[in-house]
């Protein structure tokens, strides 16, 4: 009978290891390296990911367990410590620059043309309890960070990734996130800054957020819905000329206000410097930032980055970007083998048979038989 390698084998094969090595050798990640590989570190961590691991002992004792299907992997057991001192020492921009490569990948199938880009930007926190290190601190006994993110909603994928503290704001985060020109860039207040909103137009590129309530508008123009329309109004006008006495606005084109009305009662004021699109399309628009929220719900449920294994900056902007691969790992999986429509499903099956010797399409269905031993067989051991 054909021998099959392991779950994590099949998944592994989709990590550009070419484009790996060439990020290890830019950063000296293996300068001075004895035992543990980085390449081991991946692997061990993308382990972890996927099998649930929350614990340097409990990765150290799985790894152990299945140290024959490792050589396959191309990778070796790990101690604990040496696990912990990887992960605080080896730069991270190995691990990040990875995670970018893979995004930029999946994200191909799914070209637009100019102007037909969606970017959903947010971010989430992640509590660091217990941790003792002071970057993440942000008041007394309280640590934490964030994962800044992009989002693509039509490739169901983030394409940037920024760590940081808690206590950086997210406006400073998105100032340094590359901005592609023509694209449709969609946010929530955290993003309230009109020099950077400014930033995006001069990109060419489309805004959809929405106003504060206390956010006046000079009205230019009142347009009109079409008949039957849920919205409120729509209207263009200005933002405020001035942000002081002595500053002004960066942002003085015409903007563009349409009143969404929410099941509650209250009035969503949705914005954007777009002047001609539909009013439907802007607010459906807003509403698909609820992508990003849900793909974090799903990160947080299914990954491991709630549960960190060091204390330092470098080792959580590791942990987090290690979390992203293995979601990227199985988004590729998922789309390939196509035996489950729910990347959940999907993600929980990969669990199930992480270290099984089966191939990804036969996830679904009854195990096959094992490889049989022809000495086994000579000798009786198992039946025939």
């Amino acid at each position: 009978m054909r021998h099959h390698n392991s779950v994590l084998h099949g998944l592994l094969k989709q990590v550009p290891w070419a484009v790996f090595d060439k990020l290890v050798d830019e950063h000296a990640a293996d300068a001075g390296v004895r035992t543990l590989s980085t390449k081991s570190q991946l692997v061990a961590l993308l382990y972890a990911q996927l099998s649930g691991s929350v614990s340097l002992r409990e990765i150290e004792a799985a790894m152990a367990s299945h140290s024959a299907r490792l050589y396959h992997l191309g990778a070796r057991e790990v101690s604990r410590s040496t696990l912990a001192d990887a992960n605080r020492l080896r730069p991270h921009e190995v691990f990040t620059g990875l995670f970018r490569h893979m995004a930029a990948g999946l994200g191909r199938g799914f070209r637009r043309q100019a102007g037909e880009a969606v970017r959903l930007i947010d971010s989430t926190g992640v509590r660091l309890a217990g941790m003792a290190s002071d970057w993440a601190r942000f008041s007394k006994g309280v640590a934490g960070a964030k994962a800044h993110l992009i989002y693509d909603p039509d490739a169901e994928a983030p394409l940037y990734l920024e760590v940081a503290a808690a206590k950086v704001n997210d406006i400073t985060a998105a100032q340094a996130m590359p901005v592609e020109p023509c694209a449709t860039y969609v946010f929530d207040l955290g993003y309230y800054h009109y020099a950077w909103w400014a930033k995006l137009h001069a990109a060419d590129c489309r805004i959809v957020t929405r106003l504060k309530k206390n956010t006046p508008l000079a009205v230019l123009k009142e347009r009109c819905l079409p008949e039957g329309s849920s919205l409120l109004y729509d209207r263009i006008g200005r933002l405020p000329e001035r942000l002081s006495s002595t500053r002004k606005n960066p942002f003085g084109q015409p903007v563009r206000e349409i009143g969404v009305a929410l099941d509650s009662g209250k009035t969503l004021r949705v914005v954007t410097n777009d002047l001609f699109a539909p009013a439907q399309q802007i607010a459906d628009l807003y509403k698909r930032r609820w992508a990003i929220e849900l793909f974090f719900r799903w990160v947080k449920q299914t990954l491991r980055i709630t549960h960190f294994l060091g204390r330092s900056e470098n080792a959580v902007r590791i942990q987090i970007a290690c979390a992203l691969i293995a979601y990227l790992l199985i988004r590729l999986a998922n789309q390939t083998v196509r035996i489950v429509d729910s990347p959940l499903t999907f993600a929980r099956l990969v669990r199930t048979n992480l270290m099984h010797r089966r191939r990804l399409d036969q996830l679904v269905g009854p195990q096959p038989p094992p490889v049989k031993n022809p000495n086994q067989l000579l000798l009786g051991l198992c039946p025939a």
